[in-house]
């Protein structure tokens, strides 16, 4: 495990995404344990893991969806149990099978959550016409969402996501079941959202993590195994054989 390419950026740029020592416990059971990284402004981070592994239990910790059992979660600086409003509003969370009401519309979702987060009105239209446009809504805005294709549905996601221009984005699985060609529109509209915000993207698509990240975070059985570069975790022999020895044997961080 490297973590020197981390050091060095924390030097020069603030971290935008922090897990510090963060358990979850479910009687006996530890879904994640003492888990800890930063993803710093500007990174997209690859968070890898097999089914199981407990990436969504962390990405639920770190937006606040979870409590901890220990350990602390921040998002830019703001403690996500003492402080989660604030923090919140820094941060855009997309779950895998986000919360999408079927007989709305993509234009009406949109509308929804912009007056959950009190926008005002000029701003609410300004914002709405900016993510339609960034997500490419434009042709099924007002079409119902029980309509839609998986490729728009995730769209939406990603589009109510953004609505508040968050500085930070938690994405979980954006491109599962998807097909290529959706696959490929999503990756460029994430390609697009990098350029401006700190991303942590949980994908089981390593092509993804070669196509767009420089830095992968990998857990197994709750416990982190890999924290570093794309290039040091591949070796020359692939992302596939990595992930494989990384998870089917005994690691220690």
């Amino acid at each position: 495990m490297s973590d020197s390419k981390a050091e060095k950026q924390s030097a020069t740029r603030p971290a935008m995404i922090e897990a510090d020592g963060l358990s979850k416990f479910y009687g006996i059971f530890a879904a994640t344990r003492n888990v800890s990284f930063k993803v710093y402004e500007g990174e997209l981070v690859a968070f890898l893991g097999p089914n199981g592994a407990g990436k969504s239990t962390t990405m639920k910790l770190l937006t606040g969806y979870l409590s901890p059992s220990e350990g602390v979660a921040r998002i830019a600086g703001h403690d996500m149990m003492e402080d989660r409003l604030a923090g919140s509003a820094r941060l855009g969370y997309l779950p895998e099978n986000g919360p999408l009401y079927r007989d709305m519309t993509p234009y009406s979702v949109l509308e929804f959550f912009a007056e959950a987060r009190g926008m005002p009105r000029d701003r609410k239209q300004e914002r709405i016409e900016a993510v339609v446009d960034l997500c490419v809504l434009g042709s099924v805005l007002h079409k119902p969402i029980s309509k839609l294709s998986k490729g728009f549905r995730q769209r939406v996601g990603v589009a109510q996501s953004l609505l508040h221009e968050p500085d930070v984005l938690i994405l979980d699985e954006p491109t599962a079941g998807l097909d290529p060609n959706q696959i490929r529109e999503m990756r460029e509209t994430l390609r697009k959202l990098g350029e401006q915000k700190t991303i942590l993207l949980s994908t089981h698509i390593l092509q993804e993590v070669e196509a767009m990240a420089s830095r992968v975070i990998l857990i197994n059985e709750g416990r982190l195994v890999y924290d570093g570069p794309v290039s040091e975790l591949d070796r020359g022999k692939g992302l596939d054989n990595a992930f494989a020895r990384l998870t089917t044997a005994e690691t220690a961080v």
